[in-house]
């Protein structure tokens, strides 16, 4: 039986793992009989081992067999699928018909493919602690910023510790994936006092990590259960208008690419979260950004939906 990861408030101070079967929402720490899956960087600390115990535990709960008690999913308050990642890392400019509307807006030819140029994935990273936020969250905005902007990604939950992985086996250190929403602050993006090939220009900072500018959610969909992360769909709307709507086919350096790039740069350890990059359709593109009260709904075929407010 298919199931996800999840992590939920037990109480207002304590966040557990926990495990989706159906519409029923069980402790992970049961599930898996083991007490270190209390929470889900114990889980994914031991990966290769809970994986199939989780899995073991599920079977039972299909065959009422089990021991753990579930909860309607509906009663249950979500956090972030993994509440304090290690490290998020950012994929920029990964998408071309993305990269091509930017290009375009800023009165410049598109790039060529990266591969045709030697070209790696490259990445920036956000603050974990906090700029992660979960389901439902209401996401304040800047005070310092006028354009923030939605980005739809998919993102690679790292289970397993990764250095110098080859491409080929990538994709087997990813233990699932989950939803998350780049939030960047658009009018951050350069340093008005300098000239635009300063390589001192960009304020990453002031554009991409403040708090709450990264929404998770809403689980975790294990890698076994994703047939290919290169072909799903994935849409976004702001209130109940459809802003992006793409196939993870369009990246233009896969998830394994960039897995098995970070891996040779830095160790990738359980518990990072790698964003994989946006379509087209941002904010950006547009010259529309949210407002206070605007709803942002995410979706990615075989994960689920990812709501926030922002105010």
């Amino acid at each position: 039986m298919p199931y996800k990861l999840l992590s939920y408030y037990a109480s207002p101070k304590e966040i557990r793992a926990g495990v989706l079967v159906d519409d029923m929402v069980y402790d992970a720490a049961r599930v898996g009989t083991n007490t270190a899956y209390a929470d889900m960087m114990g889980v994914l600390d031991d990966w290769k081992k809970a994986k199939k115990a989780l899995a073991d535990g599920v079977k039972l709960i299909e065959a009422g067999k089990s021991r753990a008690k579930g909860t309607p999913l509906k009663k249950v308050k979500l956090a972030a699928p993994v509440p304090r990642p290690g490290v998020v890392f950012c994929a920029g400019a990964n998408y071309k018909d993305h990269a091509d509307n930017m290009a375009r807006k800023q009165n410049r030819a598109p790039d060529p493919d990266p591969h045709d140029q030697g070209l790696n994935p490259w990445h920036f990273q956000k603050a974990p602690r906090s700029c992660t936020v979960g389901p439902g969250v209401k996401v304040k905005l800047p005070a310092y910023s006028q354009k923030v902007d939605w980005e739809l990604e998919l993102a690679a939950v790292i289970g397993i510790t990764a250095k110098n992985v080859p491409l080929e086996k990538a994709l087997s250190y990813v233990a699932g994936y989950t939803i998350a929403n780049d939030l960047s602050a658009r009018d951050m993006t350069k340093r008005p006092h300098l000239p635009d090939d300063s390589g001192f220009k960009f304020d990453w900072v002031g554009q991409k990590i403040f708090d709450g500018a990264c929404p998770m959610g809403p689980w975790i969909t294990p890698a076994s259960q994703i047939k290919d992360p290169q072909n799903l769909d994935m849409k976004l709307w702001v209130d109940d208008q459809l802003m992006q709507d793409a196939n993870t086919k369009l990246m233009l350096f896969n998830t394994a690419e960039q897995i098995a790039h970070l891996s040779k740069c830095v160790t990738l350890h359980p518990g990072d979260v790698i964003l994989t990059g946006t379509c087209a359709g941002t904010g950006a593109e547009r010259g529309v950004f949210l407002k206070s009260g605007q709803t942002m709904k995410l979706w990615i075929q075989d994960i689920g939906e990812l709501s926030n407010t922002v105010v």
